[in-house]
C-alpha cells in the first residue's frame, strides 16, 4: 500500500471513530492537503448559517455558536474541526459519506453532506484564521 493510500486510510479510520489521529512523521497533517479557498467557500455555504466565518458574516451566526475565529484560537481547534460532525448538534444534520450516522433523530434544518476531503479544505481555511 502506498504512503498516500495508507495516509488516507488512516484518516478515514480515525475520523470514522470520531477521534483525531497523530499521523506518522512521513505523513502530512490532514489540513496540509486541503485547499483553503475551497474551504472558505464550503464554510460560507454550509457553516455560516450558524457560525461567524471569517470576514464573510461578522454580524451573523447564532449567538450560542462559537465563531470560526474563536475556535481557531483554541489549542484543540484541529481536533474540534476534524471531528465536528460527531459533536452536537452536527450529527443530526451533517452526513459524511461512508461514515455511519450517529443518530436517527430527524433533522430540524436542511441536512448537508460533506466529504472528508472537504473537511480538510475547511481546516486549511481555518488555518488562515489562526493568530500569527
Amino acid at each position: 500500500m502506498s504512503v498516500g493510500n495508507e495516509r488516507n486510510g488512516m484518516k478515514t479510520l480515525a475520523r470514522t471513530a470520531g477521534l483525531s489521529l497523530a499521523l506518522t512523521a512521513l505523513a502530512l497533517p490532514a489540513w496540509a492537503e486541503g485547499d483553503s479557498e475551497k474551504g472558505r467557500e464550503l464554510s460560507i455555504e454550509h457553516c455560516a448559517r450558524c457560525h461567524v466565518v471569517g470576514d464573510h458574516n461578522p454580524h451573523g451566526g447564532i449567538g450560542s455558536t462559537p465563531s470560526f475565529q474563536l475556535l481557531a484560537k483554541r489549542d484543540d481547534y484541529l481536533e474540534r474541526f476534524e471531528t465536528f460532525y460527531a459533536r452536537r448538534p452536527h450529527p443530526v444534520y451533517v452526513n459524511v459519506p461512508n461514515v455511519p450516522k450517529w443518530t436517527d433523530i430527524p433533522s430540524h434544518v436542511q441536512e448537508i453532506t460533506i466529504t472528508l476531503d472537504e473537511i480538510d479544505d475547511i481546516i486549511a481555511f481555518v488555518e488562515t484564521l489562526r493568530p500569527q
